[in-house]
């Protein structure tokens, strides 16, 4: 029975990834231990995940697990915490986003490289089936040329401003649009704000960024001129492929996700950061 660690307990991913294990026992894998950036978050992952033991340190993980999640609501403490468990050898999935700084997102990939350890990184969002089956019909459709997409940012946010819920935009235009992201512009008009990002393919792909709590959904116009919408349904339950691309992660060291895949959605959030703070059209870093 494989064993999962989770570091990072606000985030309500912790507790739904480890119900569907330890609960559920939806798969050949457990939670066994969590530590939380307060106690408080800590005692509500464990009582809903079903965790037995929660750690003051979560160095203490290293050892008696065989892979790490690290599920921060704030991207900034991820890098610390993935390079500890990567440098060591352990298998580590970073809850989306891996981090906000491209240079310490490409640092994570090489240690995880020169250790030969499996990483990787994704949001919960383009891996439902109904998605899935979205992108496809695109695909048969010649695939994209415009990709608008609708959800719920706030740009102020405390936990990263638009890298906060930003990403699972983000992470769902460079499924189906690809990583060649070459500039972008993010304008904010009140709460709310709406971003446009130019590919270098000429494609071009547009992020309607709103505060109040509103479902995802997408726009697409295809190559050969339909229009495919989409409004973002889940499967019964949302975090099951996440937590089988992990057991998987951990127990056959597969990475779903090629390096350019895993950098491109960093990169790109770094740019619309960028873009709001100065009000430029800033380019896409080299990742």
């Amino acid at each position: 029975m494989l064993k999962l660690g989770i570091v990072g307990a606000e985030n309500s991913h912790s507790y739904s990834v480890a119900k569907t294990c330890n609960i559920d026992k939806a798969v050949a894998m457990r939670v066994p231990m969590i530590w939380g950036e307060t106690s408080a978050y800590a005692k509500n992952a464990s009582e809903l995940g079903g965790i037995p033991t929660i750690v003051k340190d979560w160095r203490e993980m290293l050892g008696q697990v065989d892979g790490i999640m690290i599920d921060h609501r704030h991207p900034g403490p991820h890098y610390e915490v993935a390079k500890y468990f990567l440098s060591r050898g352990v298998p580590t999935f970073v809850d989306k986003p891996m981090t906000w700084k491209l240079t310490e997102a490409k640092k994570l990939l090489d240690i995880a490289k020169k250790n030969r350890t499996p990483v990787t990184t994704f949001s919960a969002i383009p891996i439902q089936t109904a998605f899935s089956s979205f992108k496809s019909q695109v695909e048969k459709n010649g695939g994209a040329l415009a990709f608008n997409s609708t959800g719920p940012v706030d740009l102020k946010a405390k936990w990263g401003g638009v890298f906060f819920y930003g990403i699972h935009q983000v992470d769902a235009i460079v499924e189906v649009l690809g990583t060649n992201v070459q500039q972008v512009l993010l304008q904010r008009n009140g709460v709310n704000g709406i971003a446009t990002l130019l590919f270098t393919s000429g494609r071009v792909a547009t992020i309607n960024c709103i505060k109040a709590g509103l479902g995802f959904s997408w726009q697409v116009t295809c190559k050969n001129g339909s229009n495919i919408h989409y409004n973002d349904t889940r499967d019964a339950n949302p975090y099951m492929t996440t937590v089988k691309r992990i057991r998987d992660l951990i127990g056959k060291g597969k990475q779903p996700y090629s390096r350019k895949r895993m950098l491109a959605p960093v990169a790109i959030l770094e740019a619309l950061q960028k873009s709001l703070d100065t009000g430029k059209v800033v380019k896409v870093a080299k990742f």
